[in-house]
């Protein structure tokens, strides 16, 4: 299973970025393998538009089951749960304790959005 978290810097002893779309990397730990690809989101953080369906493009192209973010926006879901990915919401603190969190069962998956568009 191909676990997305966003990430404030490139591993996974970086903060969790509350942002989906505007996130400044995704950290998509692969647990089968028992390693992590590092996405630079650098194009989408300033875009003026378009940033969360743009990311949710990205991260369905890279075969993820999960994403784990701060929050998540209207747009953003829709892509992801058409492409078949869950998404957790509500996660805080390092990329590997939101991992953590998510392996214990503390991150539920979201049904709707919990932040506007462009937020």
């Amino acid at each position: 299973m191909k676990i997305c978290v966003t990430s404030r810097g490139p591993d996974l002893s970086s903060e969790v970025d509350p942002r989906f779309g505007r996130a400044m990397y995704f950290i998509i730990r692969d647990e089968e393998t028992d390693t992590y690809e590092v996405v630079d989101n650098q194009q989408n953080v300033n875009a003026a538009g378009g940033a969360g369906v743009q990311s949710a493009t990205a991260i369905a192209e890279k075969g993820c089951q999960w994403v784990i973010s701060g929050h998540m926006g209207p747009k953003a879901l829709s892509v992801l749960k058409e492409a078949g990915i869950r998404v957790a919401t509500g996660a805080s603190g390092k990329v590997s304790d939101a991992l953590a969190a998510f392996k214990e069962g503390k991150l539920e998956e979201i049904s709707a959005a919990d932040v506007p568009p462009r937020w």
